[in-house]
């Protein structure tokens, strides 16, 4: 069985005991999550939000927080002698999907 949720202005398709990344949540490690924005569940029978589904929750325990890898934004103008570096982390919440209940 998986679902399609909602959280930090992204959709996710997750399964039972998954690991996903999504966007720095404000929880602490070992926390458990409650996600109600569930918009679709399939497996057997595919069941479709109108946006959500009523009552339907996805379960997940927070693994740990961390950044991402380091990206360079680098500006430049040719002939005008502007450079512009810059890098930038994005910070990320592990976590392990336990139950999905409809």
């Amino acid at each position: 069985m998986y679902a399609v949720i909602e959280t930090g202005g992204k959709q996710l398709r997750v399964n039972e005991g998954e690991e996903v990344f999504v966007e720095k949540l404000d929880a602490a490690e070992g926390e458990e999550i409650t996600f109600d924005n569930v918009l679709m569940i399939g497996g057997d029978k595919l069941t479709v939000g109108n946006p959500t589904i009523d009552g339907a929750k996805v379960k997940a325990k927070v693994v740990k927080h961390g950044k991402q890898r380091k990206i360079i934004v680098f500006k430049y103008k040719p002939k005008k002698n502007y450079r512009r570096k810059q890098g930038h982390r994005q910070p990320y919440t592990k976590l392990e999907i336990t139950k999905i209940e409809q």
